[in-house]
């Protein structure tokens, strides 16, 4: 009575949540630029709702210079993390369950920890560079979901990098295994 568990609708289902979120991630990033385009060059005053409720006025008033920098980080992780999702998707559109350890799956899978690690790094100086601001007068709202936690990332990051290698002595011992039969 050892029954087996199906993968497949559970990937299928995998498959579309990483497509939602992707979708989402670029929605949400995208609108970032816009609105960031708009505060620069059509309106200063959208500085004050940027995207959902991002108030960054405060630091717009104190720095334009300050103001793109800090946006630059906030955008260029939201690229990340959709990137992150994008590779997720790939990932679901390579594999093959009869040969499950590809050149190619282990390449994205290392990918993604690459793209963990960075946006762990970069999550922490944006938070630091938050933090410099605050400390010369810049009053900021609730960045959380804009920024997120850095460590989280860092620690993502390196335990799918575990995950990579030992992906990669998949491949080494099904090559093996090929060759010997």
């Amino acid at each position: 009575m050892n029954k087996k568990l199906n993968p497949k609708p559970w990937l299928t289902v995998l498959h579309v949540i990483c497509w939602v979120i992707f979708i989402g991630l670029c929605i949400k990033t995208g609108a970032i630029i816009y609105s960031t385009f708009v505060s620069l060059v059509i309106n200063p005053e959208a500085a004050k709702d940027l995207y959902m409720g991002l108030d960054l006025s405060n630091l717009f008033v104190f720095s334009k210079q300050h103001y793109i920098k800090l946006l630059s980080f906030i955008i260029f992780l939201g690229v990340l993390k959709a990137y992150i999702f994008y590779l997720g998707i790939r990932i679901f559109l390579k594999i093959n369950f009869q040969h499950p350890f590809s050149k190619e799956v282990s390449s994205l899978i290392s990918n993604i920890s690459y793209c963990a690690l960075s946006i762990g790094v970069i999550t922490i100086l944006t938070g630091s560079y938050r933090g410099w601001l605050s400390k010369r007068g810049v009053i900021f709202p609730d960045m959380q979901d804009y920024i997120g936690g850095g460590v989280e990332f860092l620690m993502l990051g390196g335990m799918i990098y575990m995950i990579a290698e030992i992906f990669k002595r998949g491949i080494e011992i099904q090559s093996e295994n090929e060759l010997t039969v």
